[in-house]
């Protein structure tokens, strides 16, 4: 993650353990290069966790609409809260999942997927955003929301790259409507 600058453009402190991220059949390596249309579906993710305990996971794209141009940054693409051990589906969703999909000519955009932990439940005033729309999703900060919420630093995180494909368009599509 560190040679990937993602400190200090997405988060002030890398984490100490790598999240493991399984896309399908496709478990990449930090910085690995994947393809929009093999990350189309939300991820499995492993990290050490404590069964007890709740934590936040996201997924941020910090060069939108390029990496020389991020005036966007973040676009968050996943978002969810309150998460119960490593069981994502029995969090609370603020955004919905939605895959890579860096528009055309833009090279490559790192896909950054971190994890914390929490203290306790949060109560989140934030928009809950669907996968059918682009619109809340960009001049997102994962830091910010991470200071908002008292979560501290990401206690695991993993990032990939990504560069359009034809999958993109379809993707695009999704969210217009």
């Amino acid at each position: 993650m560190d040679k990937n600058a993602v400190v200090p453009d997405v988060i002030e402190k890398l984490p100490e353990k790598n999240l493991k991220v399984k896309y399908g059949t496709i478990q990449f390596t930090t910085g690995d290069t994947l393809k929009p249309a093999q990350v189309k579906n939300p991820p499995e993710l492993d990290w050490e966790s404590d069964a007890n305990a709740l934590y936040t996971v996201c997924m941020t794209d910090p060069d939108a609409p390029s990496r020389k141009d991020p005036k966007f940054r973040e676009w968050h693409h996943w978002l969810v809260v309150n998460i119960p051990g490593k069981n994502i589906k029995d969090g609370e969703t603020l955004t919905e999942y939605v895959g890579a999909g860096p528009p055309k000519g833009t090279g490559l955009h790192r896909y950054v997927l971190l994890v914390y932990k929490q203290d306790a439940k949060i109560k989140c005033d934030e928009k809950r955003l669907g996968n059918n729309s682009g619109a809340g999703r960009g001049k997102f900060s994962i830091k910010n929301f991470a200071k908002k919420y008292n979560l501290g630093n990401p206690i695991a995180g993993n990032v990939f790259l990504a560069e359009w494909d034809e999958y993109v368009p379809k993707l695009q599509k999704q969210l217009s409507g």
